[in-house]
């Protein structure tokens, strides 16, 4: 088995002058459903000629993933997202090397392993997994910038993703077989998914096995549904310590839900703390106290078991 984790490398941010952003109108937007060129795919989807589709890239009104992009043979993979703008984008902060800076942003990001097919980082809480059309600074930003520093060609590939206000253990594809592969059949590879988490109060079992059916209304807010309503969620976890007012839990899920285990653990009348969306009354360490603190995986090709793993911040340590 080959382990992997706690090596670590920086990304680091520099911190040019600050400009107003320029509002932007797309044309067209695609999601991409399989592995190919992007002038091919312009060609596919704009029905429009060669030079046309390269005069877009030239004049910087294509983006993937929310960064501009201009070589014509970059390999698309599965779930990229390609924006066509109406006008030529000037705005320093769609770059490939983020430059936008805000209150939520780090000044660098670890790596903690990287090979030909991976690369692995601890993302910081308050940052994005990738770009959501508002906030366009993000993990796969800075990986991206990272390393196309060795070859301008090189592109992360999104595997998962975890939640902004969760810090940890977020892996990114380093070409679009490796990743359409996993991405086709996750849950078949996958092996864990552990998380820790600082709860308010004290839990009423040392360990369960939740399963529940959640639902996200249209403020985006998810809920456990009744009945058999909404996607099945599978829940477990086991308490590392308590002091009665708060509990330090290992969780292990089985289902990759949208914002799951912070609703899973709010619905039993424990939420995490500082989790105001969910109903955590407590400022306790200033940030959501939920961290991916291990992925374990098999390669999809070589069948290699690969453990991916950080440790959990030290704001976490509140319990004596």
């Amino acid at each position: 088995m080959a382990r992997r984790g706690l090596r670590s490398n920086r990304i680091k941010d520099k911190d040019p002058e600050e400009k107003k952003p320029q509002k932007l109108e797309f044309t067209y937007q695609f999601k991409v459903k399989e592995t190919k060129e992007l002038l091919e795919f312009l060609l596919e989807k704009m029905n429009t000629s060669r030079n046309v589709c390269k005069q877009l890239l030239s004049n910087n009104q294509v983006l993937v993933n929310g960064a501009l992009e201009r070589q014509y043979n970059l390999m698309l993979a599965k779930e990229d997202e390609v924006k066509i703008s109406k006008r030529p984008i000037h705005d320093d902060s769609f770059n490939k090397k983020p430059k936008k800076r805000n209150i939520n942003r780090p000044k660098k990001i670890d790596i903690i392993y990287e090979d030909k097919d991976f690369i692995a980082i601890d993302k910081p809480e308050g940052l994005l997994s990738i770009e959501n059309g508002k906030d366009i600074v993000s993990a796969y930003s800075y990986v991206s910038e990272y390393l196309r520093l060795n070859n301008k060609l090189d592109r992360p590939f999104v595997i998962h993703r975890i939640d902004k206000e969760t810090s940890g253990v977020l892996v990114f594809a380093k070409n679009p077989y490796v990743q359409s592969k996993l991405r086709l059949e996750w849950n078949k590879y996958v092996v864990l998914r552990e998380y820790i988490a600082l709860v308010e109060g004290e839990m009423p079992k040392k360990s369960d096995r939740i399963v529940v059916n959640l639902l996200e209304d249209k403020n985006n807010m998810v809920y456990v549904a009744k009945g058999h309503d909404g996607k099945t969620s599978i829940t477990n976890y086991e308490v590392i310590k308590t002091d009665g007012k708060y509990s330090l839990l290992r969780v292990l899920i089985d289902t990759g839900r949208k914002n799951q285990i912070r609703v899973v653990l709010a619905n039993l009348g424990h939420p995490i703390v500082d989790d105001d969306k969910y109903g955590s009354k407590t400022k306790t360490i200033g940030r959501l106290g939920l961290h991916a603190s291990k992925l374990i995986f098999k390669h999809p090709f070589t069948n290699e078991e690969l453990v991916f793993e950080t440790r959990f911040p030290k704001a976490f340590n509140i319990i004596k």
